[in-house]
């Protein structure tokens, strides 16, 4: 099927938006060069990030859907370029931790690197205004974030579904998953699936062997060799996985 772009709707962080010419089901998607963390406090790129990241992020979508796992991804357009499903953003970041890392580990002061017996699901209320803040359930709820405690517990269970896969997507090609923040959305048909992307903006990703970080923490925390990192990323994940997708 052939797409047209459509007329501009948004630009965020790492992407823009546009309407699909004739599908107001679908949106068209863009991915930028930008690297931003701390909330955009602090901005970067390099040439190519986007494709980068959109190449990981298609490859990772269809994986997940191989194991029944919906996304809002629907074709490819471009080497930069999807076109998704549109969706309603359900306000909440949702992180799974499976092991203590960044500024979670310095919160309760236990040393970076230390798995958790059990994967460990936040939710974060999406407010740029507001840096993220942590919610709770009870919290979710009174702001409204959330629809109630069944969609709460729906997103906790999808998301730990997705954990699941990845953790051995991520193993088979020796990158150990230390967290990843995913978004979700309702569909014009209801349905609670998968948005957003999967790339190293927003996992974290250690070699198994070295612990080397292989994700946006290189940015972070400037320890260099960034966009080295990302490429190494979607290497392993083409010469591991891209035959069987």
């Amino acid at each position: 099927m052939k797409y047209q772009k459509g007329e501009f709707r948004y630009e965020g962080k790492a992407k823009r938006i546009f309407e699909v010419v004739g599908s107001p089901d679908l949106l068209w998607m863009e991915f930028k060069d930008s690297l931003t963390a701390f909330n955009a406090q602090k901005k970067g790129s390099f040439s190519n990030k986007g494709v980068i990241n959109k190449q990981i992020a298609v490859l990772i979508f269809r994986y997940l859907s191989s194991r029944g796992i919906k996304s809002h991804w629907v074709a490819d357009v471009s080497e930069r370029e999807w076109i998704c499903q549109r969706l309603t953003i359900i306000p909440l970041e949702v992180v799974v931790r499976n092991w203590l890392a960044g500024s979670t580990a310095k919160k309760f002061g236990i040393e970076e690197g230390t798995a958790l017996k059990a994967p460990l699901v936040e939710f974060y209320y999406k407010k740029d205004e507001l840096n993220d803040p942590f919610v709770s359930d009870d919290q979710a709820l009174v702001i409204g974030a959330a629809q109630d405690q069944a969609q709460l517990n729906a997103l906790k269970k999808q998301a730990l579904a997705v954990n699941e896969a990845l953790v051995h997507f991520f193993s088979k090609m020796g990158i150990r998953l230390i967290d990843f923040k995913i978004e979700f959305g309702v569909s014009e048909r209801g349905e609670v699936i998968l948005g957003d992307e999967i790339t190293p903006d927003s996992c974290r990703l250690w070699d198994l062997a070295t612990n080397e970080k292989l994700d946006k923490d290189r940015f972070r925390r400037d320890l260099g060799r960034v966009e080295e990192s990302y490429q190494e990323v979607l290497k392993r994940i083409t010469s591991t996985w891209e035959s069987q997708l």
